[in-house]
């Protein structure tokens, strides 16, 4: 019997707080991060969280952008949490970028910022040379996550969310793919990272919370080989 996925509880969001230890140890490990493999001006939209906005994703980006690729802001706000008018949006600016740059580009997306990042890719697949996502909910939407009793609050039904999530992977997404996942994570059910329809998906569990995935050294290093990795892909 396929066992349930439970969705963390608002209790343990204080644990989150522990992801901020994640900014001293970016001073300590400095000079292992420097040592990255660099790019050469790739440019990659990065994309933030639900109710977040591009200052999330500030430190993030500056790494990136020291690595030597060019690194851009979603720049639509805050994440208000609203997929459908939001997707469109993110699937036309990543277009947009793509044609200036005139070849396809990497994005990164945080949590729910990862899952408009895969879907914004699998609307726009040549646009989209590859998708590094944070702890996102591929599996269930808001349903697995510390806002669902939120959502529910608001009279917004849960399943029929699900739903809709799992109709979308009957089109393949076939853009390469790395999910990054903790289970440490309290504000998204790990399991609900693991996406088990893309047939070019890489999972890759790391130790720190849901709030430190936008800072820990061990997924920055993650993130730079996986960038280099495509950086002399067409």
């Amino acid at each position: 019997m396929k066992r349930e996925i439970q969705a963390p509880t608002a209790a343990g969001l204080l644990g989150e707080t522990r992801g901020l230890l994640e900014l001293p140890k970016l001073l300590i490990e400095f000079p292992t991060l420097a040592r990255q493999p660099r790019g050469s001006g790739q440019r990659v939209l990065v994309l933030p969280g639900y109710g977040a906005g591009d200052a999330s994703t500030a430190v993030l980006r500056a790494y990136v952008r020291f690595l030597g690729y060019r690194p851009l802001g979603w720049g639509l706000g805050r994440n208000n949490g609203e997929v459908p008018d939001l997707l469109p949006r993110v699937a036309e600016r990543l277009e947009t970028i793509a044609r200036e740059e005139g070849r396809s580009i990497g994005l990164i997306g945080w949590s729910l910022g990862g899952y408009l990042a895969r879907e914004a890719a699998r609307e726009r697949p040549r646009a989209a040379q590859h998708v590094i996502t944070l702890g996102s909910p591929v599996v269930g939407g808001p349903k697995y996550t510390a806002v669902a009793g939120a959502y529910r609050r608001r009279g917004i039904d849960l399943d029929e969310i699900e739903a809709e999530v799992a109709s979308r992977n009957v089109q393949p997404l076939e853009t390469p793919i790395m999910a990054l996942y903790s289970r440490r994570d309290r504000v998204v059910a790990w399991q609900a990272c693991i996406d088990h329809h893309s047939p070019n998906v890489e999972h890759v569990e790391v130790e720190t919370t849901h709030l430190g995935l936008g800072f820990a050294p061990e997924v920055f290093q993650i993130i730079a080989a996986r960038l280099a990795r495509h950086a002399t892909t067409p």
